[in-house]
C-alpha cells in the first residue's frame, strides 16, 4: 500500500492504493546467452558502461500489468494503466 503521491508520477492525491510488484530469484534453468555473458563478464572481455548494470541470469519482472484508479484532490477520478503487476515471471 503506497500513498498516490509517493507513485513518482505527478498526481495530487490522498488516496493510498495497492502497488503490487515483482521479487524473488529465478530458479529457471541460465540458457546458453546467461552462460556466455557471465564468462565474457568474469574474462573482462566487455565492460558494462558507468550507468549500466549487466545481468547474466533470468530475472523476476512483471508479464501482466493491472490499471490503477483513484481520486485525486480535485475529485476527479484518475486511472494510470499499467501500474501495477498482475502476473511474474523469470525473463531472460
Amino acid at each position: 500500500m503506497v500513498k498516490v503521491r509517493d507513485l513518482g508520477l505527478g498526481f495530487n492525491s490522498d488516496e493510498i492504493v495497492l502497488f503490487k510488484y515483482c521479487s524473488g530469484s529465478c530458479h529457471r534453468t541460465r540458457s546458453n546467452y546467461d552462460l556466455t555473458l557471465g564468462s565474457l563478464l568474469r574474462q573482462q572481455l566487455i565492460a558494462p558502461g558507468p550507468q549500466e548494470r549487466v545481468l547474466s541470469h533470468p530475472c523476476c519482472r512483471p508479464t501482466r500489468y493491472e490499471a490503477v484508479s483513484f481520486m485525486d484532490v480535485q475529485n476527479t477520478w484518475q486511472t494510470v494503466e499499467k501500474l501495477s503487476a498482475a502476473e511474474c515471471s523469470c525473463i531472460g
